[in-house]
């Protein structure tokens, strides 16, 4: 370049000193390159060898340097210790491994790998390494490395004299050196630690200094120190090719290694090289001072604090390096005012002139992309003092010289190695550096496959730019924050990868940590914060895009972003750069809607045009959709990005609304493809699946969305399906009985012994009731409407089941040839004709049970459990409470609109035969039949008696008044039955709105009196009231096939229980007869009815019981033998029952065997109660003994020990008490039972409560917890005595007593009466205060009785 040109330059560049030029720049890269050189000289080979005179006084020399250092010196300076990171332990015990070995060559020679190796065979033990961790001390470090190799050394015989404290400082100085390099490679290192450790490197230099002029150690080898050495003079090089950082230079600009040494050598001639470094760091301290532009000044700061803060760093940095300076090269200190002028204005006006053009011919670099190492790792060796270390005042090297005669500096930028705008010079070197390294990595010299640093910048780069960030006195937040913008400039560029951005920030990050950014400068912190601004920028614009991508977004493809945006955030630095974070924020969650939006039109297009769907299917198919695409985002991103973007929320808060809509776009089109046949377009089950995941749907939008407000009634939108499915499944009730029942043979099963039937049908019942429990129906006043209709249709297939089955039991309790002939009736007639008079009276055979019927009974029993389990299951309490609590208002009705009537026929009293003979016993049943003749209840029959007692009740439900024609009648074995009269009973209910049971007496046309019991409830769409009527349609049906069993006994019971019996036992005894032949024919013929084998041994009586005649008294054995038929016959019936039947029924049949056995017992002694005389003739005394020891022989067959069917609690009941009290008033007379019976009727009445009990309502009978309340409360009812009953139908027996019997039952009426409604108006008058306190109407006044509607025509 000519000096006309040059002149140009330097022109242009007076004219903007902003203005960065690459000929400027690569002035002064290369001034701080030769400084570097020259601050670490490098010794080379002399051409003269030395001879044995001077290598003596050379030793000589060396051993008196080295006479006047110690170790205890090297730590002398009574600074603080500073403690080194924990890491720094294990990559220095992996590097002094790799010199142990062998395989550094760096540390090659002898010494330094035993001494080396003799330390890491120390360090490697635990207790060492445990010492090191908790004290962390550097210096102690290095003590104990210098004791092992004082060991070793003064061991070593090759080392004589003096000679091996020469090779101990070298040692210890080659120990720091590693120290060093290993802390390259730890993060975190406090820079007063590396200042400390180059203390000691200087402190060591004299000695190492006298150790470099000598040529060979005394034992022979050459050290570590003074192997390169080989006997020649020393003498510094100024080839560049001993020059690294110049040659980095070189190669940067593209210079040619002729070139450069041109450059170096007119550098080296028209500059002094270390007084003008010197003098630009005196200058530096006294710009400082005087307030200058440049370092800084406090202008530059926020705070006095931070200004103080970065003064007291800069200042001692800056005294620190001249100290260092000056110790190196102690003439510095010598230099006169006149040269430091002269180095001072080197700048202005001693330009650096290039004889040739040899910068400007070459290109400029390129920008390319790439990666290698990282530049700002703090722990790198680009300031050798540390930036902000404190400088020792202590240290004794430091002359006061250094800082003599520096009043004549001038202030301001007059630099000779720094350039007129530092940091824009710094950005434009780590440009080149970065441009000329990604060109390096592009190269087809690296492979792809090579490993690269994401810190793009070489090892050599880094150290030219750490020199000259040092020369320049750029601080480390501007090193960092300038490179993080270069590489964000240069990712925008696409030019490096994105994963070099946070590589940069990690220096930032570090240099943040190391020092607080409230200290930084006003001019670094705003540029850190612009860069971050445009990074959030550049990721949130990325972020934006990534979202593309959902439902199938992966944290992998948005961490980075993240991690970016996260840092940035958190930095808190947003708030100096002007950008609207919320507003950028809501575009990426409109951006996630949007998204969302798209992907449900697009996947439930998809699903509609696949062949073959119905209208839900795809409604169903996304519904799955959404929630596997919801817990795959939930899985992904658990937390909200940026603690804003909730993509799981907002993702759901687009999909379900769109299915919700959807869904109601559907409602008709899904209910008619439901509905349109047998087999719907859409299975009901489609429909119930579409539910559950609806309901899915919106638990995840509630739990999800917390500010969203979906206005969806699912309960609405479902419940017209679930009313149609419940009216099916009612409709397959009669198909499920039906079948059960055909499908069962009725053998049992199990210990329980019922069959399949009763098994099959509950699990059908089951079905639903699971059904709607999976249902989980969210609206429990619908859940409850629902299960209450499902339990009216338990209720009706439970009573179509005991209709079936009491069907089949009749048949097989009552069986009737399928064909005959009316001759063969006739046959039969006269048959029994002719055995009737043969015997003299009518016989009656005993009845064998079937298996089967047994089997249908345990079916019963076993419905009852099950029953109640359904009851559990379905919590019927609990829906019925929800209803009475949460049920909408509704009108008031005048009267409910259906009653359900219990009729009960109790008994039928003077009933008159339609044949001549008055004395005929009748077969008799009563019928109730409606208007239209229908019949709708129908009795058991009760043989030969003119006083039936039946004890049934059914129930009939009515909505108005119904009346009925109950009829008695005689069966009739042939032929048309007779009618023995009849009447007719209105069902009002306004007549019975007390809700109490009512005994009616009703006079049968033309003779008899009927006596039936009736009560009313309401009939409720209520739960429990559904429950209630199974139970007792069970119950009955249990009590009439029990009934059934006692009736088919009964007829056999009271021919063996009878007068009869007990007057044909005196009469033998009368007639001299043999009794033991006599027994012996009923005996037969009781053999021949039940078919009996007649090869069985017949016991003889004993000796002493032979044919008497006329005996005294009978004797036990004689009075049992009367009645051994009835044992005989309740024997051979035990084994059938106690097979067959469960232990429950089996209990329950033979207590009422007992119970019957304990009536008749009663007939044979009083007749009943009623205020007609009685035909019926007091027995003799011996006759009552007769019965009761007939008493007291069945109760203990029944008992047997406590083995027996029925226990002694039950035995001994109320009934078989008030038997035992007949014997006390048997033989009283009539005078003094009148009056007993007027004594005892009064106090019983007075006893007795005055209001009376309701009737049972099917509420009492919901389960079987209530049921056995029930049964308490009657055994409670039934307790105490009935003396006066008992006197009244003894005096029945007794002549002229009939009007005392008519008047004590109308006075006991009469009483009766008046206490009830004297109750009855105090339960009107507590209703009325109540309705008061509530300011209601009353509700309860129970309406006069009306009159009776008309009879039907």
């Amino acid at each position: 370049m000519s000096r006309r040109s040059y002149e140009s330059a330097a022109h242009e560049r007076r004219v903007s000193k902003y203005r960065v030029t690459e000929e400027d720049l690569f002035d002064f890269t290369l001034r701080v390159a030769i400084l570097s050189y020259a601050l670490t000289p490098k010794v080379v080979d002399a051409p003269r060898p030395p001879n044995l005179q001077e290598l003596k006084e050379r030793d000589h020399s060396r051993l008196s340097a080295l006479s006047t250092f110690s170790i205890g010196d090297l730590f002398r300076d009574g600074s603080k210790s500073v403690k080194y990171p924990e890491k720094l332990l294990k990559v220095l015990e992996q590097k002094l491994q790799l010199i142990t070995m062998g395989r550094d060559p760096e540390y090659s020679d002898q010494f330094s790998r035993r001494t080396m190796g003799k330390f890491y065979t120390e360090f490697t033990v635990d207790s060492f390494k445990r010492q090191m961790k908790e004290s962390r001390k550097i210096e102690e470090l290095i003590l104990r490395f210098a004791s092992n190799a004082t060991g070793i050394l003064k061991k070593e015989p090759t080392l004589a004299g003096e000679g091996w404290k020469l090779e101990l400082n070298n040692q210890i100085a080659q120990f720091i050196k590693l120290l060093r390099e290993c802390l390259r490679s730890v993060h975190h290192v406090s820079p007063e630690l590396l200042s400390r450790l180059d203390a000691y490197t200087a402190k060591l230099a004299p000695a190492l200094a006298a150790q470099s002029q000598s040529t060979q150690s005394d034992s022979g080898y050459e050290s570590s120190a003074s192997r390169d050495y080989h006997h020649q003079a020393p003498s510094i090089s100024w080839n560049v090719a001993d020059m690294p950082l110049v040659k980095v230079v070189a190669r940067l600009f593209k210079i040619p290694d002729v070139s450069i040494q041109s450059e170096v050598d007119r550098v080296r001639s028209e500059l002094a090289l270390e007084k003008a470094a010197l003098t630009d760091l005196k200058m530096c301290l006294k710009n400082i001072n005087a307030g200058a532009q440049f370092p800084g000044r406090r202008e530059d700061f926020a705070s006095d604090a931070a200004w103080q803060h970065w003064k007291s760093a800069e200042t001692s940095t800056l005294q620190q390096m001249v100290v260092m300076m000056v110790k190196l090269n102690p003439e510095l200190a010598k230099s006169t005012a006149a040269e430091r002028n002269s180095v001072a204005s080197s700048y202005s006006a001693s330009n650096l002139q290039r004889t040739n053009s040899n910068y400007s011919d070459y290109n400029s670099p390129h920008h390319l992309g790439g990666n290698r190492r990282s530049l700002y790792d703090l722990n790198g060796n680009d300031d050798p003092i540390g930036e902000y270390g404190e400088y020792n005042h202590n240290d004794a090297a430091a002359p006061d010289a250094a800082y003599a005669q520096d009043d004549d500096l001038p202030v301001g930028h007059h630099f000779t190695f720094i350039p007129p705008n530092p940091k824009k010079f710094y950005q434009k070197l780590v440009e080149y550096c970065l441009v000329a390294d990604l060109e390096v990595m592009l190269s087809p010299e690296v492979d792809d496959n090579d490993e690269v640093s994401l810190g793009i910048l070489s090892p050599q780069h880094i150290d030219l730019i750490s020199e000259c960030a040092l020369r320049w006195r750029i601080a480390h937040p501007y090193r960092a924050v300038c490179f993080l913008d270069l590489v964000k400039q240069f990712y925008e560029r696409n030019d490096v990868p994105m994963e070099c951005i946070p590589e940069a920030m990690h220096s930032v990050q570090k240099v943040m940590q190391e020092s607080d950014p409230e200290s930084w400068p006003v001019a670094d912190i705003d540029n850190l914060s612009t860069v971050y601004g445009a990074l959030f920028n550049i990721f949130l614009s990325s972020l934006y895009h990534a979202m593309d991508a959902l439902p199938n977004l992966k944290p992998s493809e948005i961490k980075s972003f993240l991690g970016i945006l996260e840092h940035v955030r958190d930095s808190g630095l947003l708030g100096r750069f002007d950008v609207d974070i919320e507003n950028r924020l809501r575009d990426v969650q409109d951006k996630v809607k949007q998204v969302a939006a798209f992907w449900y039109e697009s996947t439930m297009q998809g699903f509609q045009g696949q062949p073959g769907v119905n209208r839900a299917l795809p409604l169903l198919l996304m519904t799955d959709e959404i929630e596997k695409s919801a817990k795959l985002l939930d899985k992904r991103f658990p937390e909200p990005l940026l603690g804003k973007i909730d993509i799981v929320s907002l993702f759901l808060d687009v999909a379900i609304p769109h299915l919700v809509t959807d869904l109601q776009n559907s409602q008709k089109r899904l209910f008619e493809s439901s509905m349109n046949g047998p087999t719907p377009d859409v299975p009901i089950q489609d429909i119930f699946a579409l539910y559950r995941r609806s309901s899915t749907m919106l638990q995840m939008h509630k739990a999800f969305v917390s500010d969203g407000n979906l206005a969806f009634d699912l309960t609405a939108f479902f419940e017209p399906y679930v009313k149609q499915w419940l009216l099916n499944t009612d409709s397959k009730t009669e198909q499920w009985v039906q079948a059960a029942i055909a499908a069962d043979k009725f053998e049992a099963e199990g210990a329980e012994g019922h069959s399949t039937s009763i098994r099959d049908l509950f699990d059908s019942l089951r079905s639903p009731i699971n059904f709607l429990q999976d249902l989980e129906w969210e609206d429990d006043y619908y859940n409850a409407r629902f299960f209450t209709s499902l339990s009216k249709t338990i209720s009706k297939a439970i009573d179509q089941y005991c209709r079936g089955v009491e069907t089949l039991f009749l048949d097989e309790m009552y069986p009737r040839p399928t064909d005959y002939l009316q001759p063969q009736k006739s046959s039969a007639w006269l048959e029994r004709a002719r055995q009737l008079a043969a015997m003299g009276e009518k016989r009656v055979e005993p009845f064998n049970f079937q298996p089967q019927s047994c089997v249908k009974l345990n079916n019963v029993e076993a419905a009852l459990k099950l029953l109640d389990s359904i009851y559990n299951q379905m919590q019927a309490d609990k829906h019925a409470e929800i209803l009475q609590t949460t049920a909408p208002p509704v009108p008031e009705k005048v009267e409910r609109d259906k009653f359900l009537f219990t009729v009960k026929f109790v008994i039928a009293e003077d009933l008159v035969p339609a044949e001549s003979s008055p004395s005929a016993r009748l077969d008799t049943f009563a019928t109730l039949s409606d208007e239209q003749g229908n019949r709708i209840a129908k009795t058991r029959t009760i043989y030969e008696s003119s006083s039936p007692r039946w004890e049934e009740s059914f129930d009939i439900s009515v909505d108005k008044p119904l009346w009925l024609m109950a009829s008695v009648r005689d069966r009739a074995l042939v032929g048309k039955h007779d009618t023995l009269g009849r009447a007719y009973l209105c069902l009002d209910p306004k007549r019975f709105g007390d809700c109490l049971a009512h005994d009616l007496w009703m006079d049968l046309e033309p003779n008899g009196r009927l006596l039936v019991r009736v009560s009313m409830e309401g009939e409720k769409d209520d739960i429990q009231f559904y429950f209630g009527r199974a139970f007792r349609t069970l119950k009955r049906a249990e009590g009439d096939m029990v009934r059934i069993f006692v009736d088919k006994m009964s007829p056999f019971v009271r021919q063996c229980l009878s007068r009869n019996v007990v007057k044909l036992l005196f009469k033998s005894r009368e007639q001299g007869l043999d009794y033991n032949k006599a027994l012996g024919g009923v005996t037969a013929f009781y053999r021949s009815a039940i078919g009996t084998s007649a090869s069985e041994v017949q016991v003889p009586l004993p000796a002493s019981e032979k044919p008497r005649t006329r005996p005294e008294d009978l004797t036990d054995v004689e009075i049992e033998a009367a009645i051994s038929p009835l044992f005989d016959y309740l024997e051979d019936n035990l084994q059938t029952l106690n097979t067959y039947l469960s232990d429950n029924t089996k209990e329950m049949v033979m207590a009422r065997v007992w119970k019957e056995i304990l009536v008749v017992i009663e007939g044979l002694l009083i007749p009943p109660l009623s205020d007609v005389p009685s035909d019926l003739k007091p027995l003799t005394d011996k006759e009552v003994d007769i019965v009761f020891k007939w008493l007291k022989f069945l109760r203990d067959y029944f008992y047997a020990g406590g083995e027996g069917p029925v226990p002694l609690e039950s035995l001994q009941n109320q009934k078989y008490r008030d038997i035992l009290s007949i014997r006390l008033y048997y033989d009283w007379n009539t005078d003094a039972l009148m009056e007993e019976c007027v004594r005892m009727m009064q106090q019983t009445l007075r006893s007795a409560p005055t209001m009376k009990k309701r009737a049972k309502s099917v509420y009492q009978q919901r389960n079987l917890g209530t049921i056995k309340e029930r049964k308490k409360e009657k055994n409670k009812e039934t307790e105490g005595g009935t003396s006066e009953q008992t006197i009244l139908r003894i005096l029945r027996m007794r002549s002229h007593t009939q009007e005392f019997i008519a008047q004590q039952l109308q006075i006991m009426n009469a009483m009766r009466a008046e206490q009830e409604a004297r109750a009855k108006e105090a339960e009107e008058r507590k209703a009325k205060r109540l309705a008061a306190a509530n300011n209601r109407p009353p509700s309860s006044v129970i309406p006069p009785l009306p009159p009776l509607p008309p009879l039907p025509e």
